[in-house]
């Protein structure tokens, strides 16, 4: 995953935060069969470390078996035990230099950076195999406080190697100047899972609109 900074921008598909994971790997079966998605990161929210395994579990493999990157959100603890890719970190859950100590360092480490160029260079130092900039837009997922301008996707791509992802409202009619500007990944949620066509036309809609503004 680490290497798509050359592929142009892809659909990075995060996972809604409540799901019932063996109906829920039906329809991540069905977006990943619509199109090109460079990784799934497992968002759950408010659920014990069993329910966690449990949708690990059942969604690792339909991922994984895609040659699709399987990341968790926060739980760098679990990553190596039940042979997740990798794990994506905020600024305040856990400190990117234990994350990259707990997950070793062979396996994805994502790092979310708002819109501080700060943190994305401290980031970038810890040893970050991408930065996550944003939001972007209202999002129906978090709460946005400070909306980011795509002004720093051009200037992060300008200056780094390092690939940088763009999360926070995100669809395929809003996404054309975030994938000008420079984007590795669009970090989506709602524009898949709520799709009224379902998962995969939200997929294919995506894919279609990267392929327009690239």
């Amino acid at each position: 995953m680490a290497e798509a900074g050359g592929e142009g921008c892809r659909v990075y598909l995060i996972t809604p935060p409540t799901l019932e994971p063996v109906a829920f790997a039906d329809r991540l079966a069905a977006a990943l069969d619509a199109g090109d998605v460079a990784a799934v990161q497992l968002r759950l929210k408010d659920v014990d470390d069993d329910a966690w395994r449990r949708a690990i579990d059942a969604l690792r493999p339909v991922t994984q078996s895609r040659g699709v990157a399987f990341l968790l959100n926060d739980r760098a603890d679990l990553v190596r035990e039940t042979g997740a890719d990798g794990v994506h970190v905020g600024q305040e859950d856990m400190p990117a230099p234990q994350a990259r100590k707990l997950i070793g360092p062979d396996l994805t480490l994502g790092v979310t950076c708002k819109g501080s160029r700060d943190l994305a260079m401290q980031a970038g130092e810890d040893g970050a195999d991408y930065v996550a900039f944003g939001a972007f837009f209202p999002s129906t997922t978090k709460e946005v406080t400070n909306q980011v301008e795509p002004e720093i996707l051009a200037w992060w791509s300008d200056l780094m190697e390092l690939p940088c992802c763009a999360i926070g409202g995100i669809t395929a009619e809003n996404c054309g100047p975030l994938v000008t500007a420079g984007a590795d990944f669009l970090a989506v949620v709602g524009c898949v899972w709520n799709h009224p066509d379902g998962p995969a036309a939200g997929v294919r809609a995506l894919n279609a609109a990267i392929a327009r503004a690239g």
